[in-house]
């Protein structure tokens, strides 16, 4: 598939009426965690802070990271979890899950944090109307790695993915890991021996398999599936998906236990309407307080995942469920149904033909914000854009900063309400029409219609919208 080679950055669409506008953090390449005003104005950059992802708190706080462990002996591992002030002063740090000697390097303690946390007083981590997370005290929920090893599962050593609780000082009062949850997990025995085979080892630390790729964690604070009686949605739970494997789950705060999952296997009667979730990211209780409130809410970014029976995509069943488009989803995790989507279709490409248009084979997350909205970060390509519930774009913006590799890749981008950073004055917000990229040229391009135009006699019509021109020269002998 080919893509422009220049296209335009920074904000490109802006309906004032339509969007539920503030400020919008996300990690700007390697520059910093970058906020955004609706315009696309640079107004405030963390520099150096490192977003796994960032998220911006109220009074001008921001969680990240200050470094990152040299991925020859780990895997997306962040030395620490900071919280800094708006000046760029830590206030906060946890590193103390793990103390690591690695070759050539001091040896120190680190979080091994990754993909995702939490701030007590918030369950996800994003705004919600009549809560907020708690600024300088609280509890934490963090997403980290350990290395294992579980000859259950297979002969080689795991990358493994844990949840932790910790305190204020840095206590860890909580530990959840995902291969003592192995057998609840839900798979076959083609999937089991396709796992066992090869867990993801990729090619890093000690040929270590990151066999689930755990993303995103979050507590599912008060909902209405808990008020009428079902005890799988207690509000201190944890939803958590798994890219490598397609299986979103929650686990039991109190007991351990995995006690509601969609996937591995998506082909059963119960959840084939819903279609394979492949490869998805930021699965999360929509919270109470906002439209679509118990639902939940995930980018299914399509591109490979799973573990399986072989088959001609996939002839050793790793990775062996694909797709070549993305899809938000919100379902009722109760029924099943799904509420709401964002598909290729609703962004009003043609399927199958160019559903790759919409299209993020890994990182990406969704937010639901208070006026029904959503805002999609479609990371592979750095777009953060938000649509109305009937997929009407309302704001959109493309991360002009590129990693490294020459990508301007976003892993998570998240809006938050202008009065959660005193700091600044309220922004001039300027209308920004959609521009008709067919009639659009730049200065001294041939604009469309300037071409001198005349009709071909003879010209016949075979079939919707094809054309041929017929021979109209009588000398020409034809021919049999």
């Amino acid at each position: 598939m080919g893509h422009p080679t220049i296209y335009p950055t920074g904000t490109t669409v802006y309906n004032k009426s339509k969007s539920w506008s503030g400020y919008t953090i996300y990690q700007a390449a390697d520059t910093g965690a970058l906020l955004i005003d609706m315009n696309g104005r640079e107004v405030h950059l963390w520099k150096g802070l490192r977003g796994f992802p960032n998220k911006l708190l109220p009074g001008g706080y921001v969680l990240g990271s200050t470094a990152e462990r040299d991925p020859k002996y780990g895997f997306q591992d962040e030395v620490n979890l900071v919280q800094v002030d708006w000046d760029g002063n830590i206030v906060w740090k946890f590193d103390r899950y793990e103390h690591i000697e690695d070759p050539g390097h001091q040896p120190q303690w680190m979080a091994r944090q990754h993909h995702d946390y939490q701030r007590e007083g918030n369950p996800v981590g994003y705004y919600v109307p009549g809560q907020e997370p708690q600024v300088l005290s609280g509890n934490t929920i963090i997403l980290a790695h350990k290395n294992v090893n579980r000859p259950e599962i297979s002969d080689k050593e795991l990358l493994d993915d844990t949840i932790l609780e910790v305190d204020w000082e840095g206590n860890v009062l909580w530990e959840w890991t995902t291969s003592d949850h192995f057998e609840e997990l839900g798979f076959d025995e083609d999937a089991k021996k396709a796992l066992y085979n090869d867990p993801n080892t990729r090619f890093f630390g000690a040929n270590a398999g990151d066999w689930m790729h755990i993303n995103s964690a979050s507590v599912l604070g008060p909902n209405k599936h808990y008020d009428a009686g079902d005890e799988r949605f207690h509000p201190d739970n944890i939803i958590w998906d798994a890219r490598e494997t397609n299986i979103i789950a929650i686990t039991d705060k109190k007991t351990g236990k995995i006690v509601w999952k969609l996937g591995p296997d998506y082909n059963t009667e119960e959840t084939k309407h819903i279609g394979w979730i492949i490869g998805q990211h930021h699965a999360h209780l929509i919270p109470q307080g906002l439209p679509g409130a118990g639902n939940i809410l995930i980018f299914d970014n399509g591109g490979w995942g799973g573990y399986g029976a072989p088959n001609p995509e996939s002839p050793d069943g790793i990775k062996n469920a694909r797709r070549d488009h993305s899809r938000i989803l919100e379902i009722n995790p109760v029924t099943l149904e799904i509420e709401w989507q964002y598909t290729p279709t609703e962004a009003g490409f043609q399927a199958p033909l160019d559903s790759y248009r919409f299209y993020s084979p890994y990182i990406s997350s969704a937010q639901r914000l208070p006026n029904g909205n959503t805002l999609i970060t479609e990371g592979a390509d750095g777009r953060i854009f938000e649509v109305t519930r009937e997929h009407e774009l309302v704001w959109e913006y493309i991360s002009p900063y590129k990693n490294k590799r020459n990508s301007n890749m976003v892993y998570r981008a998240y809006r938050v309400p202008y009065e959660w950073v005193p700091q600044l004055d309220l922004p001039e917000e300027v209308e920004i029409a959609p521009i008709d990229v067919a009639d659009f040229r730049l200065p001294g391009a041939a604009a469309r219609g300037a071409v001198t135009t005349v009709e071909v006699e003879g010209t016949v019509s075979y079939g919707e919208g094809a054309l041929c021109v017929a021979r109209t020269d009588e000398s020409q002998p034809e021919k049999g």
